[in-house]
């Protein structure tokens, strides 16, 4: 019998969970505040896609959620994807809530909302960085796992010369604008070592650093060739 998943919010993220929750045989319901984003769910093949306000209890309780069901959150808006996971566990105080987050504030906030999993972007990251020189064959696979299931990617790029991003600094550049999350860099001006970016100090950017960025493919290549725009003189 098929277990039920839950997913709140098709942006990208909502897009590659559901792809890879597809494959595993899951029976997906796409949940979303958005009747364009839904009209895309339904146009990538889902049958089970509910437009409601997810702010609205009473809209909550509606759903045939169980509590052998999973639901994810991944709304757009982090300070929505929190609300919504306080009342989905209110409401549904047995089922598995897994949440995303792309930064420490939010992965606490979302544990003490009630998510029963908060899958952190940035400590993924760390921890693939690590195996990548502890274990590189069983990274090898987890990129296969990954890829594969969700079609997310790292990536190392170099920031060549006369780069716009060049003498610019880390915080003042919106990635994810651009569709990818910066993780770390190689500073060649701190001895090549690696420095997450979640170290609490702005770095600047220069030619010749490498920087490493999480996203689908086709963001980072559109990213990687951006870098190569010139800085306006």
């Amino acid at each position: 019998m098929k277990k039920n998943a839950f997913i709140f919010g098709y942006g990208q993220r909502g897009n590659s969970f559901s792809k890879g929750l597809k494959k595993d045989d899951f029976h997906l319901y796409i949940v979303d505040s958005d009747k364009k984003l839904c009209q895309e769910a339904k146009d990538d093949g889902y049958v089970d896609v509910l437009y409601i306000d997810v702010t609205k209890d009473e809209a909550l309780e509606e759903l045939a959620i169980d509590d052998d069901s999973y639901i994810i959150c991944v709304m757009e808006d982090e300070h929505l994807n929190v609300f919504l996971t306080l009342s989905l566990r209110a409401l549904f105080p047995h089922a598995t809530i897994v949440a995303i987050s792309d930064s420490i504030h939010v992965t606490q906030k979302l544990k003490m909302a009630g998510a029963s999993k908060v899958i952190d972007l940035y400590q993924v990251s760390a921890n693939r960085i690590h195996n990548i020189l502890r274990k590189p064959i069983a990274t090898k696979l987890l990129d296969s796992f990954v890829s594969d299931s969700y079609a997310i990617s790292f990536r190392e790029m170099l920031i060549p010369e006369n780069s716009y991003l060049d003498g610019m600094m880390a915080d003042s550049v919106n990635f994810s604008t651009q569709g990818v999350l910066l993780i770390g860099m190689i500073d060649v001006e701190l001895s090549h070592k690696f420095i997450f970016i979640t170290s609490g100090i702005d770095h600047k950017l220069d030619s010749g650093d490498t920087i490493v960025c999480i996203g689908h493919d086709h963001d980072l290549d559109s990213f990687e060739e951006r870098m190569k725009k010139e800085k306006v003189v």
